[in-house]
């Protein structure tokens, strides 16, 4: 079954051709609908590349229809929800 598109899959775009890295992971996830992992694994590849603002902005959708965020905030460290976040932020700031 094909993942349906989404802002799981927008962000994935931005990863796509990029060499080095190996998006095997990601797809399994979605096409397993384990989202949640997918997503932490999105923000993970992405934690260490230069992406636009919108890498972000799609993951961010993402937490948010995932109600990531309010889950954040019960757990005493920090959550891949928390690294989209701070990377949002700091793209913010920058444009």
């Amino acid at each position: 079954m094909e993942p349906h598109p989404g802002p799981l899959d927008a962000a994935r775009e931005y990863l796509t051709d990029l060499p080095g890295i190996n998006l095997s992971a990601v797809l399994e996830f979605l096409q397993h609908n384990e989202l949640g992992l997918a997503f932490d694994c999105l923000v993970d590849l992405g934690g260490d590349l230069d992406l636009p603002i919108s890498f972000w902005q799609h993951l961010d959708r993402a937490a948010r229809e995932m109600r990531l965020y309010s889950e954040a905030l019960n757990k005493p460290h920090l959550t891949a929800a928390d690294f989209c976040r701070r990377h949002l932020a700091a793209a913010s700031e920058q444009e």
